[in-house]
Order: C-alpha cells, then structure tokens, then sequence
C-alpha cells in the first residue's frame, strides 16, 4: 500500500509541473514581417552607357526580374542587404531607350526601378573609295622632304601598351606640340598602337574613340602648319615580328584592315599628313625581306584604293630593322601608280655602345664618348675603338644616298638618338660627355640632310623636352641638333 501511494505522489507531481512547462513551449512567437526597399529607383545614362549602383536592404530572399539585353544587373538573386551594379551597354540606336528592373520578395510589394538611356549617334559608314583629290596634295616626296627642317618623336606615348600614360609620360597635348613647333621643329612623327584598341579579332575594327584620340593628337601638329608622320608602331609585334612565309596571309589581311579603316578616317587631310607603314620589322634574310616586301606594298595598296587624297599622300616604307646596311643590301621599294610618293625609313642608333647600351655587357662596354675630339686621356674603353663615329656615320649615310636618293625617293631617318649620362663624381666627363653628345647630334643632322635623310630625334619623354612642364630640358643637345639643322643642305 505505501508504495502504491509513492506511485501516485509521483504522477500527481508530474502532471502538475509537466504540463506547466508544455504550456510554456506552446508560446507563439511573434509574427515574422518580411522587409524590402531599394533606392535610388530611377537611372538615366548617357549614349556611352557604363554602369551605376543601387542599394537593395531585406530581410528575406528577393529576385531582380528584367529582360533586357542591352542593361544588366551584376546580381539576379539572393537574400538579405546587398549593392547591385547596372551595366549599359553603348546605344548605337538613334532614339532614346527605357527598360526596367522589377524587384520580388514574397509577403512585400514589388519594387520597380526606371532606366533611360539618351540616343545613341548614328554610325558614320564613310565609303570605302571616293574619286581621287588632289587639292592640297601638290607636293611630291622630294618636295616635302625638303620642307622638312627637322623633325621630333613624340615617343612612349600613343604606341604604349596598355594605354597612352603606362610608359611614364603625359597625354600629349596642344601645348607640348606648340612648343615643340617653338622650339624650331617643324615635323612630328608619331608611334601609334592599333592592336590593343581593336573591338575585336576577328573583324580588326579599331574603337571609334582610339582614332578620335589619335586624331587629336594629329591636329595638334596640322594646326601648327607642322608635318605629321602616323604609323603602325610595333604594336605588340603582330605584324614586326611575323615576316615569315607561313603567317604571310593571316598579317597581310590583318594588315590591310587596319589600313583601310585609319586610310579612310584620315583621307580628308593635306600633304601635311603622311603615313609610314611600320617602325622596325624584323626580317634576317631573303625570305623574310620577301614577306615584309609584300606587306609595304598591302600597305601602299590598301591607302591609294581609299582614293580621295589619299591617291596623292606621300607614304613611307620601311627597311628591314629599318637597319641602314639591310637596307643597302635587300630593300626594295613597292611600286606605285603614283609617282614620286614614296619615302624609305631607316633609323641610327651606332655605336648602340653609345647610344642605347645601360650598362657593360659580355659582348662591349659602355661607350660615354662620341667624335674624335672626344677620345680622352684616362678614358680608354668609354669611346670606340673601332671605326664607328665621324667618317663611317658619313659613309652609312651616303650608302643611302645612293640607293634611294639619286634615284628620286627620299629618306627618312625615322629615329636617331643617345643616352644622356650622369657623372656626379667627375667634373670632366660630365662636361666632355655632354658636349659629345651635342657633338653627334649636330653631326647626323647635318650629315644625314646632306645625304637627303630627312632626320627625326626619337625623344620618348626623357630627351630634350620635359613633358611635365613643356620645356627644353637639355638645352646643349638642343642646340647641336638645331646647329646640325641650319648646317645640313639637302641634295633636293
């Protein structure tokens, strides 16, 4: 009997507490309320299209509905607070254009966000030929080398890879190349890149807005009654480095569709204007100068089919390496239906010693002395020893003479140049240094106008200019270029 009422004591017990706190568990809790706001809820974008940024704050999942093609989000769905990118695409249409995005939660109000965009211009299609024009193209090839009093590069700057400021310069500007024509330049050549601002591949169509900008920089030299030489600069090899047989028809077609599309965009301009079918093509031996003969004459090909002006615009050609002695040796010209247009290119960089080399090497040391007048006592071994300075620089330049100049087609010393050097410890070298330097300037400027090359200084933005301020840095090399400039006759 006692143990049958311990029994019971427990249930009783357990009853009472245990359906206390069942009751408890049984507490609703409050009523869940889904959130949902976006802002801003309108965008208007310009014809160039971009992106811009909205802000999404929930507590629960939410999809963004939209069906257009032309403007996307960066996120379709997801839950909880986030920042959401609109993407435009450009309008090429001409009217304006609206869609809207729709965003969803479940238990809120849809949400709707606006988006315009203003109408797209019209693109230009210009033909592909027009009759021939030879308003302001009067000057043949001799005639406007001999105007040519002596020329600059506005080098490492519009052939830059990966944009016009990566190589460490500014944009160029209208008051660099004023000051450039002030200083008593009166021609510019500018390096272009192309292959970078290609829409694509597959059909080569340069970006509108790279020929705009380069168009610029091309009135820049037009306005100052200056003469501008726009080539394809190495442009990350595609064509300078693919002058072999079996790559022959892939760069040839590249090539002749890049042509066409600058030849067409530029066709309106005067003689001022010339173009230069490369910079420095690699080609070692006859096949390979074989190959590159074919892509100079695509080139002079491709810009006389655009017609207009371009009929009569003086084009230059360019040796392989643009190398004096391959010149002499493989080059020949294209041939033209015009007559007397065409220039040849080579460039002087001799000794390389002197002019380029950063520091000794295996093969020859840094040479920090240029011209006899320069061979200093206790110097031996920083000026050549081999026969390289006054009389081989004329003998290089009169090779070219021969085989293109009395023959009617001009050159162009397309670059030319030497390495500023800095001597914080000695007095002596750095005075004899900079006069050598002067020295050499003023000898190939002379002798190579005597010569009939027509002769550019490559400055790549740490040559005689200082582009952050758009003044003359080095003042004595200035002057040996100018002095070699007012020396130097042409044969023309």
């Amino acid at each position: 009997m006692k143990k049958n009422l311990t029994i019971i004591v427990l249930l009783l017990l357990f009853f009472v507490f245990g359906c206390d706190k069942k009751k408890d568990e049984i507490i609703p809790p409050e009523k869940f309320v889904a959130e949902l706001s976006v802002a801003p809820l309108t965008f208007d974008f310009t014809k160039e299209g971009g992106t811009k940024t909205f802000s999404i704050a929930s507590n629960t999942t939410w999809n963004i509905n939209s069906s257009s093609t032309w403007c996307r989000p960066s996120i379709q769905t997801t839950k909880g607070n986030a920042s959401v990118t609109i993407t435009a695409d450009a309008n090429e249409l001409e009217e304006e254009r609206n869609t809207a995005f729709t965003i969803t939660a479940l238990n809120v109000d849809d949400i709707t966000i606006s988006i315009s965009q203003e109408a797209g211009e019209p693109e230009i299609h210009l033909p592909e030929y027009i009759e021939p024009d030879n308003t302001g193209m009067e000057s043949d090839a001799k005639t406007i080398a001999s105007e040519i009093h002596l020329g600059w590069n506005l080098g490492n700057t519009l052939e830059a890879i990966g944009g016009e400021t990566v190589w460490g310069n500014p944009q160029a500007s209208a008051e660099l190349i004023l000051a450039v024509k002030a200083a008593g330049f009166n021609a510019v050549r500018i390096p272009c890149s192309w292959d970078q601002y290609l829409e694509d591949q597959t059909t080569y169509k340069i970006q509108e807005s790279w020929l705009t900008r380069v168009k610029e920089v091309v009135d820049y030299c037009i306005e100052n009654d200056m003469f501008a030489i726009l080539n394809i600069h190495w442009d990350g090899g595609w064509m300078e480095n693919n002058c072999i047989p079996e790559k022959q028809n892939e760069v040839n077609q590249k090539l002749e569709t890049i042509w066409k599309q600058i030849a067409i965009y530029f066709r309106d301009y005067d003689e001022h204007l010339l173009f230069a079918g490369a910079n420095e093509p690699n080609a070692e031996n006859q096949a390979q100068v074989d190959v590159l003969a074919a892509y100079m004459q695509t080139f002079v090909d491709i810009v006389r089919a655009t017609g207009g002006k371009n009929a009569y615009r003086n084009l230059v050609v360019q040796a392989p390496f643009t190398d004096i002695d391959r010149a002499d040796t493989y080059m020949t010209v294209p041939s033209d239906n015009t007559d007397n247009r065409l220039l040849a290119e080579v460039h002087y960089y001799t000794p390389w010693q002197f002019c380029g080399l950063t520091e000794d090497a295996s093969w020859g040391d840094v040479y920090y002395f240029w011209g006899a007048p320069y061979h200093l006592e206790g110097a031996e071994g920083r000026y050549p020893d081999w026969n390289c300075e006054e009389d081989y620089l004329v003998a290089q330049f009169q090779k070219m003479k021969t085989k293109f100049v009395d023959n009617g087609i001009p050159v162009i010393l397309g670059e030319f140049g030497a390495i500023h050097r800095t001597f914080p410890d000695n007095q002596l070298w750095q005075e004899k240094h900079d006069e050598s330097l002067a020295y050499f300037y003023k000898n190939v400027v002379e002798k190579a106008k005597n010569n009939g090359l027509v002769p550019f200084f490559w400055d790549n933005g740490g040559g005689i200019f200082n582009r952050e301020t758009n003044l003359i840095s080095d003042q004595q090399s200035y002057t040996g270029l100018m002095e070699g400039a007012s020396a130097g006759i042409y044969p023309f």
